[in-house]
């Protein structure tokens, strides 16, 4: 098995209205790329964000009053907190520079996803402006597999991953927060091991493993390389969904 990731480069800076897929045609054929059956595009959640209009002007958001006490306890702006508030079904956990919760599509994460960095509007401080997750990541990514299937005549999958840390680990990787036209999971029960041992609980988080390879590729600073194509990825392509990734509340032993 050979597994190949390209970066797609000279993306130009993305804004809202922008058509994602036919950028991203007119570039994965500028980088001499040609689009075969099996491929898959994975795209940062930074560009999807843009071009769906999900930028915020903190100076334009009125805080609540929960919002005001909970920005004092986590050294936060409160406009800040108000937006991570509306993005989330439930705060977890909190501590000075940090607010860890469920966000509304359903996993867990830090401040609601809500980014700073690389994110730039008009009449406003930078500093002043923060970026949203897409509305519907698994809707965003069909769309744009969709509108370059047509364009191509080839079967392809889509991906769009986002920075996440995790638990008892430093650091931040790679993670899909949203897919279509590939497995989010890899169920390997009943499969038999090297020693003829039948598996039995392993399930592999296949998104995820090429999230983190991708994001290798993007960089996380001023790389410039917002989506990666890959081939060869050893897993047939079919529907997936995000939310075959989200463990159950009754089988979530860390809550």
């Amino acid at each position: 098995m050979t597994l190949t990731l390209t970066p797609i480069r000279e993306i130009p800076l993305i804004r809202p209205g922008d058509n994602l897929a036919d950028i991203l045609l007119s570039r994965i054929s500028s980088n001499l790329i040609s689009i075969q059956d099996g491929d898959i595009l994975v795209i940062a959640q930074k560009i999807v964000s843009k071009a769906e209009g999900r930028m915020q002007d903190l100076t334009q958001v009125m805080p609540s009053r929960k919002a005001i006490e909970l920005a004092a306890l986590c050294d936060k702006k409160p406009s800040l907190v108000e937006l991570i508030l509306q993005e989330s079904s439930e705060i977890l956990r909190t501590r000075p520079g940090t607010i860890i919760v469920e966000h509304r599509l359903g996993f867990v994460c830090a401040n609601a996803g809500i980014d700073h960095s690389n994110v730039a509007g008009e009449g406003s401080d930078v500093s002043d402006w923060v970026l949203l997750l897409p509305v519907d990541p698994d809707r965003s990514a069909s769309c744009i597999r969709e509108r370059i299937e047509a364009n191509t005549q080839k079967r392809i999958g889509v991906m769009i991953v986002d920075s996440h840390g995790r638990a008892w680990r430093t650091g931040i990787v790679g993670a899909c927060i949203g897919l279509s036209g590939l497995p989010a999971l890899a169920d390997m029960r009943g499969e038999i091991d090297l020693f003829g041992f039948t598996l039995r609980i392993t399930q592999i988080a296949v998104a995820d493993e090429l999230a983190a390879a991708a994001s290798l590729v993007m960089g996380q600073a001023a790389e410039g390389i917002p989506a990666v194509h890959v081939r060869g990825f050893p897993y047939p392509l079919q529907e997936g969904a995000f939310q075959d990734l989200i463990r159950p509340k009754e089988q979530d032993m860390f809550r």
